[in-house]
């Protein structure tokens, strides 16, 4: 009966992270929208802005895969979008032709700046009420 109970109250934990991580992104999309941003938009921009400093000039695609909780293909298709708008670049890579190199152009700085209070303000709204 323990371990029943047990597992009942793990599964329970985890339906509860994921509600909460439904609606914060939800939360996210609804403040960043007037910005043209969603909350995947936001999480490439962050990356990319918040990068250490031997990757502040350009990140590899592959590197923001497991960070963004994106498939590869749906993360290419947001960089795709972001560079669209001029918030990205893309590059390939010199030293292997397979790989991908994204930059935060000046106008994705700008706009990261700018949304960056309001995610952070939901974030605390969502995660600290």
């Amino acid at each position: 009966m323990g371990a029943k109970t047990a597992d009942a109250g793990l599964a329970e934990r985890w339906r509860d992270i994921l509600s909460v991580h439904a609606r914060t992104m939800s939360e996210i999309d609804r403040a960043l929208h007037p910005h043209g941003l969603g909350a995947s938009d936001f999480e490439v921009l962050d990356i990319l802005a918040t990068a250490p400093p031997e990757e502040i000039e350009h990140c590899r695609v592959q590197n923001l895969v497991g960070r963004v909780h994106l498939s590869q293909s749906a993360l290419s298709r947001l960089i795709g979008r972001l560079e669209k708008d001029g918030l990205v670049q893309r590059s390939v890579c010199l030293e292997d032709r397979r790989g991908v190199w994204v930059t935060l152009t000046d106008k994705g700085r700008e706009r990261h700046a700018e949304v960056l209070p309001l995610q952070r303000h939901v974030l605390a709204r969502m995660l600290d009420g």
